[in-house]
C-alpha cells in the first residue's frame, strides 16, 4: 500500500530563457489553492492525499499542467472552478474529469 492513496503533482517550472512554463500560468497559485482546499476537505495527510509543486513536467506546451498518482492522469486547468472540480470529481469521487484530462 502506498503512503499516499493519491499524490498530486503540480509543475511549477518557471523558465528564465523566455520559453513558455507552467508557473507563468499561474501554477503556484493554483497548487497553493489545491493544497489548501484539500486541508479544508480533511482529506490531507498519510493514506490520504498529498499536493505537491515538481519542477518541469515536459508539457509545459499543454499546461499548466499537473498530474495525479497513482492513476497517472494528466490535466490542465485554467481557474479555481476547473480545480475544484478535479478535486471534486477525481480526488473524492474517483471520477476523472474528461474535459480538463491532457
Amino acid at each position: 500500500m502506498s503512503y499516499y492513496a493519491r499524490h498530486v503533482f503540480f509543475c511549477c517550472n518557471q523558465r528564465d530563457n523566455g520559453e513558455q512554463c507552467c508557473n507563468d500560468r499561474g501554477s503556484q497559485k493554483m497548487r497553493d489553492y489545491a493544497k489548501d482546499r484539500v486541508k479544508q476537505l480533511k482529506l490531507s495527510g498519510p493514506g490520504k492525499v498529498r499536493v505537491n509543486q515538481s519542477g518541469c513536467l515536459d508539457r509545459c506546451k499543454e499546461g499548466p499542467v499537473m498530474v495525479i498518482y497513482p492513476e497517472a492522469v494528466w490535466y490542465t486547468y485554467v481557474d479555481r472552478d476547473d480545480i475544484d472540480e478535479i478535486i471534486d470529481e477525481h480526488i473524492v469521487h474517483g471520477r476523472i474529469v474528461s474535459r480538463l484530462r491532457i
